[in-house]
């Protein structure tokens, strides 16, 4: 797994992506819930910069959870590290999970997965992150 020299830098993209609608039942793991917010492929020659992460709770939703996985295809729960467990979302309001004080690098082959609390609603999140290479 390499990451690029992030001193000498030729190129930084900013981008936002979002993902609305995310529940318990949702995401690329079937029942299991996880929705990938933001991953990073193997032999991309990039390391991607977190800079912000906010969660919506939509209608009922009390919790969230996100994770880091240090395999794209969240392929076990050895290769996973919370980075927020059941984090309380208030009722149609917004909870920052990740900001530039607390930024989080993705190096090659790692990803953000993210679910909500079963049976508690759903979640909209917004994650703006820069490709470096």
């Amino acid at each position: 797994m390499a990451a690029p020299n992030i001193v000498n830098v030729t190129t930084i993209t900013g981008v936002t992506t979002f993902h609305a609608g995310i529940a318990a039942t949702t995401g690329g793991r079937g029942d299991l819930g996880i929705t990938t917010v933001v991953s990073n492929a193997s032999a991309s020659g990039k390391v991607l910069k977190i800079n912000s992460l906010v969660a919506a709770g939509i209608a009922d939703t009390t919790g969230v959870t996100l994770q880091y996985f240090n395999d794209v295809n969240h392929v076990s729960a050895s290769s996973t590290v919370s980075i927020a467990m059941t984090v309380s979302v208030p009722t149609y309001s917004t909870l920052v999970l990740i900001s530039k004080e607390n930024s989080v690098y993705l190096e090659e082959n790692t990803s953000l997965g993210i679910f909500a609390q079963p049976n508690a609603g759903s979640i909209d999140v917004v994650c703006s992150y820069e490709e470096i290479s």
